[in-house]
């Protein structure tokens, strides 16, 4: 692996006019918000006696491509990887077109793997600051990838038989996972930044539902090691509803020992929201209010001087890895959406006038419009997916930005109005860090002065060098790219990375109202 020139910005007209440069480029436009967009960190305990991994075994089973992959070769040190993108982002001065300080970091879930309580510590210490304790357990490394666990389906650093040494070539790097479970200092961001809930925050895997045996099996003491025989025989049987609902039968059969870990305990939606809210928060409760720690929920608003930031909460804690938005959330998004516009459809059809000051939108979510299923019969809501958020949506016209995560893949769509010629706005997902290409998003949003704005964004990788090495944390960082980079599935060769058009871009729109360059402060609204 090595560095090379980054790529210029394309430009995407699907949803303006073709028309002229702006006169002297993009550096005379005005800035209106500067943003980074992190997604998909899957922050993992990779000691824990509830992450199965054994399922990588069954990849090429049909029946179990959907829980698959559960690990990965490079994911003790994704810790470091983390870091040396926060040390990335502080050490900007702007972005890299406008050169506008970056106004916030939003973050669109699964910062963490398995919804437990010592992994959203290491979230919160990698993005506020402070000591990292990534090991688990006890102070020997116990997980599929020490020399001593049965088989040959996980790679081996330390050295001896593995598939990942003999089919694809991986390295030998003794006492690697040992420096890697260091607890090491972090940065923390010097911006601001959001949260936002995703599917591995809410559930096991980003799968199961958190069962009572569940939870015992997290802070116990031995860990599952294979599929138990005894599900295989059951009539009928289907390894994902099954997983959905009793992910803990999973573990009734062979086990390792190991040391247990109360910090293990998992995590309910309430007490992800609270661990937010500690002292030097930048904003206090990362966007998270009052009003979501009373009620238990995850949704919310947060106001810059000329965009209002809107994050949704697309999980389904009941189980299963695509999203919805409920009912209640739905009314909330309506209201939040008419408080900033002066004008807007209502459902009927009819132009309803407001009195509002305008502002422009930018909605957040982990789930984007590919994965947010149709709702579920257990819903006493009755869920609403894409057909519904998008019908929502394109009722107000100073939405511009829907910026989400969970596919780990760079796609970039336009969302065109259903009947308005060269009216919508953009869609953009975002790549993961904890898989190839292992990078953030700079959005830049900008008045072009021509009835236009441009949606300028551009990949950002952490600035440690590649290397063979693995002594400092970027080091660390640098091999977590590398190993990540020769994943079969996932890596070099995967859809991840996307094409030219899903990365450095500049996405055009039609302006939705006058902009006068009206500032307000920022305020988090619940």
């Amino acid at each position: 692996m090595s560095l090379g020139p980054g790529e210029r910005h394309l430009r995407r007209d699907d949803l303006a006019p073709l028309g002229p440069e702006a006169v002297g480029g993009l550096s005379t436009r005005r800035p209106l918000a500067c943003l980074a967009h992190v997604t998909d960190l899957q922050i993992a305990d990779v000691q824990s006696p509830a992450r199965f991994e054994f399922f990588n075994e069954l990849m090429d089973v049909p029946a179990f491509k959907a829980l698959a992959p559960t690990q990965r070769p490079q994911e003790a040190l994704t810790a470091h990887a983390v870091d040396s993108m926060v040390r990335t982002l502080n050490r900007l001065s702007g972005g890299p077109v406008t050169g506008a300080p970056i106004d916030a970091v939003v973050t669109t879930g699964d910062a963490i793997d398995n919804a437990q309580w010592n992994e959203t510590e290491m979230f919160l210490a990698l993005l506020e600051g402070g000591r990292v304790r990534p090991r688990s357990g006890g102070p020997i490394y116990q997980g599929v990838q020490s020399q001593v666990w049965p088989g040959t389906a996980f790679w081996r650093p330390d050295g001896g038989r593995d598939m990942w040494r003999e089919r694809y070539g991986f390295p030998t790097h003794p006492g690697l996972l040992d420096r890697a479970l260091e607890e090491f200092e972090a940065a923390g961001l010097r911006y601001p930044w959001l949260a936002c809930y995703g599917n591995h925050e809410a559930l096991a895997q980003g799968m199961g539902g958190i069962t009572e045996a569940l939870g015992r099996l997290l802070v116990g003491d031995r860990k599952p090691v294979a599929l138990p025989a005894q599900l295989l025989r059951e009539r009928s049987f289907d390894p994902v509803a099954h997983f959905i609902s009793s992910p803990d039968h999973f573990a009734t059969g062979l086990h390792r020992p190991l040391t247990a870990d109360p910090a293990r305990r998992p995590i309910t939606r309430c007490e992800f929201i609270d661990a937010h809210f500690r002292d030097g928060g930048q904003p206090s409760g990362h966007g998270f209010t009052a009003a979501n720690r009373r009620d238990g929920t995850a949704y919310y608003s947060y106001d810059l001087p000329h965009v209002r930031l809107i994050s949704l909460d697309t999980n389904y804690v009941a189980g299963g890895a695509q999203g919805s938005v409920n009912g209640e959330q739905m009314r909330w998004l309506e209201e939040q959406l008419v408080d900033v516009h002066s004008q807007y459809d209502a459902a009927d059809g009819r132009v309803v006038q407001t009195g509002s000051d305008d502002r422009l939108v930018v909605v957040f979510s982990h789930h984007g419009s590919d994965t947010l299923g149709s709702g579920r019969a257990t819903d006493p809501e009755g869920g609403h997916g894409t057909v519904s958020l998008l019908r929502l949506l394109h009722r107000f016209q100073n939405v511009v930005l829907w910026l989400n995560g969970h596919t780990h893949t760079n796609t970039i769509r336009p969302q065109r109005h259903p009947h308005r010629t060269s009216a919508g706005f953009w869609e953009v997902t975002t790549c993961a860090i904890v898989d190839w290409p292992c990078q953030a998003r700079l959005v830049e949003i900008v008045d072009n002065g021509d009835e236009t704005l441009s949606v300028v964004c551009t990949m950002l990788d952490h600035d440690s060098s590649p290397g063979s090495t693995a002594g400092s944390s970027a080091q660390l960082a640098a091999l977590h790219r590398e190993l990540a980079g020769n994943v079969p599935w996932a890596g070099f060769d995967s859809p991840n990375r996307g094409a030219v058009s899903d990365r450095n871009v500049e996405l055009r729109l039609r302006s939705p109202f006058t902009l006068n360059g009206r500032a307000s402060g920022q305020r988090a609204r619940p």
